[in-house]
């Protein structure tokens, strides 16, 4: 036979703590957060006479500003990234890919997707040229990577 208690103890657990609509992002001090430097970028890609296109791109993909709030500084540094992406050879983006970790990957493609939702004049088919590179070194992880990740660039 089984025993009849009383026992009310759970009912003292908060089910609502478990939420995913009840998220808190825990991860703040984002306001400091001000992207790449944009005069470093602009001095490497400028530079005379050998453009140093890795560099910029490295430095473009320094320091992302993930954790802001601040919609203006995404959007200058998503300008950015599009002006170092469209600065580069045909011949010379997989090598540029290549030079990059897993992060750095997965970051330049947060960028490609982000330029995919405010095309500009030719940068569609640029930001494809880079998918393509991007996808072959990241694989299919790297976009299921970006897609379901809560900060955007």
């Amino acid at each position: 036979m089984s025993k009849n208690t009383v026992s009310d103890r759970f009912r003292k657990v908060d089910v609502d703590e478990y939420d995913e609509n009840k998220f808190v992002d825990e991860e703040d001090g984002g306001e400091n957060q001000l992207g790449p430097d944009e005069a470093e970028v602009d001095s490497l890609i400028r530079s005379y006479p050998f453009r140093n296109l890795m560099g910029a791109l490295q430095a473009v993909l320094k320091n992302p500003p993930i954790n802001t709030k601040n919609q203006n500084v995404k959007e200058q540094t998503e300008g950015l990234v599009l002006k170092v992406l469209s600065s580069f050879k045909t011949s010379d983006l997989e090598k540029a890919v290549q030079s990059l970790d897993k992060t750095g990957v997965d970051l330049l493609m947060k960028y490609i997707y982000r330029g995919f939702e405010r095309p500009s004049d030719n940068s569609s088919a640029i930001l494809l040229q880079w998918h393509e590179k991007a996808l072959s070194a990241g694989g299919v992880g790297s976009i299921v990577r970006v897609l379901t990740a809560r900060k955007t660039v």
